[in-house]
């Protein structure tokens, strides 16, 4: 289906209610230069309906893909145009879309990858309507993910630097309004300050061989919190899993991630 998210932007997103419906919604958010049909994640929905979970995932409006193509990144200017908060915002938008498509009663449950891991942690102080949430490999900040000195400096003169997709190939731009938006919003971008305010049960998973975001970065996610970080020992930022993922079964290390996070969502 199509939901309307950012800048009145369309984007695809998935919706499954299975038959068995627990009144669990999971919403999963996918991460930088990903997609919510990236490598095994549709098997991890699967995963959860079968065990009666209603679950969504969805793209983010200005992450590249289009609704034609929501896998590639057909949209360089989109792509250079995103911002972490038209990201945040495209989940509040995606949780209003929702409650336009379930008729049942349900609790929304939220799982962010990597940078979809800071937008899930910074929605759930935001809004009311979440009642848990799971962190994959999640940045734990988004200052230091910007350039500084000179580097900044170019980036401002020129207006844009690039980012390269080893799957597809490109340069990918982003556009100094990144920097600018986030410079505007940047108590509402303040990941530690969501966890120290956090009032909500909170899974926080890391992958021990992670090269993208560091386990150090889980570790000051669940210090935060003052709750636990789950390591997950010898994997990766995709827990195995690669694109495309043409098996049948899930990665055993996402295996055993979904087993944690459905204990995790069953808890009272």
């Amino acid at each position: 289906m199509v939901y309307t998210g950012s800048n009145n932007r369309k984007s695809l997103i998935d919706l499954e209610i299975p038959e068995n419906f627990n009144g669990e919604l999971l919403v999963f958010v996918h991460g930088f230069m990903g997609f919510k049909d990236w490598g095994a994640w549709n098997l991890m929905q699967e995963y959860f309906t079968k065990k009666g979970f209603g679950f969504c995932k969805y793209n983010a409006t200005h992450n590249g893909v289009t609704i034609e193509n929501g896998i590639d990144f057909p949209d360089e200017q989109a792509f250079g145009e995103n911002t972490y908060s038209k990201e945040l915002n495209d989940l509040i938008h995606v949780l209003d879309w929702l409650e336009t498509k379930i008729d049942l009663p349900y609790s929304v449950n939220l799982i962010g990858h990597s940078r979809g891991g800071g937008i899930v942690l910074l929605a759930a102080i935001e809004d009311k309507r979440i009642k848990k949430v799971v962190t994959l490999a999640a940045i734990c900040d988004i200052a230091s993910r910007f350039p500084t000195g000179e580097a900044l400096e170019e980036w401002k003169t020129t207006g844009v630097r690039y980012v390269a997709n080893s799957r597809t190939r490109q340069k990918l731009p982003n556009f100094y309004s990144l920097y600018e938006d986030f410079k505007a919003n940047e108590d509402r971008l303040n990941i530690q300050k969501a966890c120290e305010s956090m009032q909500l049960p909170v899974l926080v998973i890391h992958g021990d061989k992670d090269t993208s975001v560091p386990i150090s970065e889980g570790e000051k996610i669940a210090s935060w919190l003052q709750t636990e970080l789950i390591t997950i020992p010898e994997t990766d930022h995709v827990f195995g899993a690669t694109h495309p993922w043409n098996e049948m079964n899930l990665p055993p290390k996402l295996e055993t991630i979904c087993e944690k996070m459905n204990d995790f969502f069953r808890l009272d």
